[in-house]
């Protein structure tokens, strides 16, 4: 996939090029057909089936012929052919394994009932569903967890008394969180209607078709005179145990919502424009999303940024799903028009990506499911700001939506020792000092000693964590993965900067100013060699490097791979081999891995080292 996401990347009229280099490499036969045809298959398969959607029918859509998949012991996903009666040994069973699928899922689980658990779809009488869906909300009650019947589905037509199947969200809040959280990073190009999405899903209210919905989420006053967002935003969206939306038109403030919430959707509103793309790619690379929300405009299409954006969220290996929105403004033609110009992008053999779109709730859950679940699964949702359309389907998604991280990798990760990484740094009256970041390993409390660095010497200092703050909400401990605000006991602000690292003082941390990476080069207009100078992106790290060597080449072209040697030039970073690298200058664009640290063991680089550089 890397070498071939290039055909993502450009600007001008090198996009619609590379789109059309790529039809010519399946045709020209090059390797690329057979996979090729499979996802046209994938394709044709669920476009069938959004076709059978269309035809009015009791029976819900999606359905497959075949049975499902063997239940898994791992997993937030149980089968149950029938719960009628269990005895009171057999009860406290099959809470204590409600408890283990919510554990699994992170507080929330999912239940077919009328399956066995080979994958059979058996079904049940219409009074053996409601008779074990009852026991099943017994089962909720008694590990104190909230159940939402997503659908109920007719299995077998041809027999005298239809029989189905439910399909049954568990959702609690594990006993140690606050909520659950996701993060959602939202891409497109400038006047897409990103923030005004946004500001439809988390205020309540429609917009006035003149952009009134996106006015509480600027920062400054140039975004709300010019209407184009140009730093990062955070917005939340919240819903109850029992599925239902949470945000500011019922409450009035972030605490509130944090309150009433057991799951919580965290959107990172990213700039669309070119010229804040190091803006976005910070945005991407800093904040770890779980997922990606590229928005599209019917009325445009894919343009402007459009394509570069989808190709970073790829080469991160950020899983994307995709709104078509203002679909009050054009016809329905234009809207198919739009949709069907993604398909045959998402097509392509640098995607391999199969388009889902969601036209109804049924399709909503089985997107959400799939999504997860394969990420070669693109849901496509058309959707208004305006008039509203199709913005319950979208709310329905991002309810079931699971997170991607089970339990056990969770725990491996608050394991390890504690790593803060700084993207934010503020001022707050009567507090000091506060950073803002996302806890990457371990577990950090209030009160909690940390040394912070690598300063421009190359020095970590000691600090003290003095209050935690998630959502505008108190916390008193914060755990690997998620995102808060950490306030320090009178600690000088101009001591940080962005990119730097709160860590345990036993981790011993390593800097270097020299590393190299395994690369490869998405997009350049000449050859990529030897003193060449790129902005490089690692996690939260932005600063400009310089080519010191590239092994085994001389030069690299568009497309071509290569184990690369770069210098920071102005101060040392906190780096880890095998975490992922981008990298860009211009047009200049390309991903990788780093490989190999050099660690300093002075503060400076050495007298050598700078003559060589001079």
């Amino acid at each position: 996939m890397d070498s071939r996401v290039s055909e993502l990347f450009g600007s001008g009229s090198g996009q619609k090029s590379g789109c059309q280099g790529v039809g010519s490499n399946v045709s020209s036969g090059n390797g690329f057909g057979m996979s090729s045809k499979k996802c046209l298959k994938n394709a044709k398969k669920a476009k069938s089936r959004s076709s059978r959607n269309s035809k009015p029918s009791n029976n819900p859509p999606y359905l497959p012929p075949a049975n499902l998949p063997p239940e898994a012991e791992e997993g937030n996903i149980e089968y149950k052919l029938k719960l009628i009666d269990p005895t009171q040994y057999r009860f406290e069973h099959l809470a204590t394994q409600m408890k283990w699928r919510l554990q699994e899922g992170r507080g929330e689980a999912v239940y077919q009932i009328g399956v066995d658990d080979n994958g059979m779809l058996v079904g049940l009488s219409e009074e053996d569903l409601r008779s074990s869906l009852k026991t099943l909300g017994r089962m909720a009650e008694k590990v104190g967890a909230d159940i939402t019947i997503l659908r109920e589905r007719e299995v077998d037509h041809d027999a005298d008394i239809p029989r189905k199947i439910a399909e049954v969200l568990i959702r609690k809040v594990p006993d140690d969180q606050q909520f659950l959280d996701l993060r959602v990073a939202v891409l497109g190009n400038v006047d897409s209607g990103k923030s005004t999405l946004l500001g439809v899903l988390t205020q309540g209210e429609l917009d006035n078709g003149r952009g009134r919905a996106r006015l509480n989420l600027f920062r400054h006053l140039h975004e709300i005179q010019t209407g184009r967002t140009s730093s990062i935003s955070f917005e939340i969206l919240g819903f109850n145990s029992k599925g239902e939306v949470v945000n500011y038109s019922e409450s009035r403030t972030a605490e509130e919502i944090c309150e009433s919430a057991s799951k919580m959707i965290t959107f990172i509103d990213l700039a669309g424009h070119h010229k804040y793309l190091k803006t976005t790619i910070f945005g991407l690379t800093s904040y770890c999303p779980d997922f990606a929300m590229l928005v599209v405009s019917a009325n445009t299409g894919i343009a402007g940024t459009t394509r570069e954006h989808l190709g970073l969220a790829m080469a991160l290996k950020v899983p994307i799903f995709i709104v078509v929105s203002k679909v009050d403004l054009c016809k329905r033609d234009t809207v198919e028009r739009t949709v069907r110009q993604l398909e045959r992008i998402l097509k392509q053999p640098g995607c391999n990506k199969v388009p889902l779109v969601v036209s109804t709730a049924d399709d909503a859950v089985t997107a959400a499911q799939q999504f997860a679940q394969s990420p070669s699964i693109t849901p496509i949702f058309t959707v208004s700001s305006v008039s509203g359309e199709s913005l319950n389907l979208l709310k329905v998604f991002f309810n079931i939506i699971p997170p991607l991280s089970n339990s056990k990798e969770q725990e491996e990760l608050m394991q390890q020792l504690t790593e803060f990484q700084v993207d934010e740094i503020y001022t707050v009256p009567d507090v000091g000092t506060v950073v803002g970041g996302t806890l990457y390993s371990g577990i950090c409390r209030e009160g909690e000693q940390l040394v912070v660095g690598p300063t421009d010497s190359g020095q970590f200092l000691k600090l003290t964590v003095c209050s935690i703050q998630r959502n505008r909400s108190a916390c008193r401990v914060l755990r690997a993965g998620q995102a808060a605000t950490l306030a320090l006991d009178a600690f000088d602000r101009s001591l940080l900067r962005k990119g730097m690292v709160m860590v345990s003082p036993e981790m011993n941390p390593t800097i270097c100013w020299l590393f190299e990476a395994e690369i490869v080069l998405l997009f350049h207009a000449k050859t990529f060699h030897k003193g060449f100078q790129v902005t490089v992106h690692v996690g939260n790290i932005r600063q400009t490097a310089t080519v010191k060597a590239v092994h085994g080449k001389e030069e690299l072209r568009t497309g071509e791979k290569a184990v690369v040697c770069f210098k920071f030039i102005k101060h040392p970073e906190y780096l880890k081999v095998g975490a992922k690298l981008l990298f860009r200058e211009g047009a200049t664009k390309g991903i990788g891995q780093v490989t190999k640290l050099q660690p300093v063991s002075q503060s400076q680089p050495s007298q050598s080292e700078e003559e060589d550089e001079a």
